[in-house]
């Protein structure tokens, strides 16, 4: 199947719906605001950097000229952020919320509400934005996407230990909180219609951007084997 040619058959035209999208800027966070803005799509871009976030707008705005687009800040590491920014989409919920921001190879450190950085900016954060937007989102036929990872695999929960403190291994800590993402988003949609979580398999992107490129080049494929497919 040539995935391409089935997009373009099977995803309908997206004009006057508007897209928020968290890590707009990333490598896969860029792609889905291309192919929505080519959809027709409006777009609210929730990043923590509103330099790179404009820039991409206007560089969005070249290709797509009709392009509504505008960016809210969005720290996923900083609770009053994410508090502001559930707000007001609860008061002007997008018809898509797409959570695909996420960090792996970067310091730990415990946030103002005492959670690991890397367990909040991939589980609590999200969690606790689809826990409050799901009831406005349900009422007006809306969608929440989460991006999960093949990482979950990577260990097993630890009770004694939720959010990975003892743990040193990046990879470990990043798999563990979206784990729990994907989970307990699972649980959080009963009906199964407002929720969905996917994940984009092996992929290169900001999250594995700290590998060479030729040491990339040369694991992928065993990662492929090693690694289960989605379900």
């Amino acid at each position: 199947m040539k995935t391409d040619a089935w997009i373009q058959k099977n995803m309908p035209s997206m004009v006057g719906k508007t897209v928020a999208i968290s890590g707009a800027t990333g490598g896969i966070g860029q792609e889905l605001c291309r192919h929505l803005a080519g959809l027709g799509a409006a777009l609210l871009l929730l990043d923590r950097n509103s330099d790179r976030s404009n820039a991409w707008i206007e560089k969005l705005k070249v290709e797509f000229p009709a392009l509504n687009a505008r960016h809210l800040r969005l720290d996923l590491a900083d609770f009053e952020t994410v508090r502001a920014v559930t707000e007001e989409l609860r008061v002007t919920p997008p018809d898509y919320l797409i959570f695909n921001a996420g960090a792996y190879h970067v310091p730990r450190y415990t946030t103002s509400i005492g959670h690991d950085n890397v367990f909040q900016i991939n589980f609590v954060s999200p969690y606790y934005m689809a826990h409050e937007l799901l009831p406005v989102m349900r009422e007006r036929g809306g969608r929440i996407v989460a991006v999960g990872s093949i990482a979950h695999n990577y260990s097993h929960i630890d009770l004694e230990d939720i959010e990975f403190l003892t743990r040193k291994q990046s990879s470990k800590v990043y798999g563990n909180a979206k784990r729990f993402l994907m989970f307990a988003l699972f649980g959080l949609d009963k009906d199964g219609k407002t929720i969905t979580v996917a994940h984009p398999g092996i992929t290169l992107t900001n999250i594995t951007a700290h590998y060479p490129k030729l040491i990339y080049a040369i694991i992928k494929h065993p990662m492929k084997v090693i690694f289960m497919s989605p379900r």
